[in-house]
């Protein structure tokens, strides 16, 4: 009898610690300061397009973000909350080669730009 409430316990304790990893998103396990990158160049045969998607991974706020799109070309943003994801425009005539971002907390995240796969028969293939 009382083996069997024993192994209903830790049946409990099993699945509401597997229950809990699963609502809190393994939140528990990530860092206070992160930063996610994306830069991403898609050249058509008459233009270009470019965004940089920056989402703050972590489980405190960064400040003081600052990207560097290369060259003399910089943004400043005062703040980002966890969970947060910005969509940033490159400035027009910079080399689209590497973006890096630096934050006040020490973070300095450099990452070259990829361009998406081209498919037959889509736009700009």
């Amino acid at each position: 009898m009382r083996r069997g409430i024993l192994v209903v316990i830790i049946g409990v304790v099993i699945v509401s610690s597997g229950l809990l990893i699963v609502v809190y998103g393994f939140n528990i396990f990530s860092e206070d300061y992160n930063l996610d990158i994306d830069p991403l160049k898609d050249e058509q045969n008459l233009f270009s397009t470019a965004r940089v998607a920056l989402s703050n991974t972590g489980k405190l706020p960064l400040t003081n973000v600052v990207i560097n799109y290369g060259g003399q070309s910089t943004e400043s943003i005062e703040s980002i909350s966890p969970g947060q994801k910005l969509l940033l425009s490159p400035p027009e005539n910079v080399p689209l080669d590497f973006v890096t971002v630096t934050t006040s907390e020490g973070l300095n995240l450099t990452k070259t730009y990829r361009t998406p796969i081209k498919l037959p028969g889509m736009m700009g293939s």
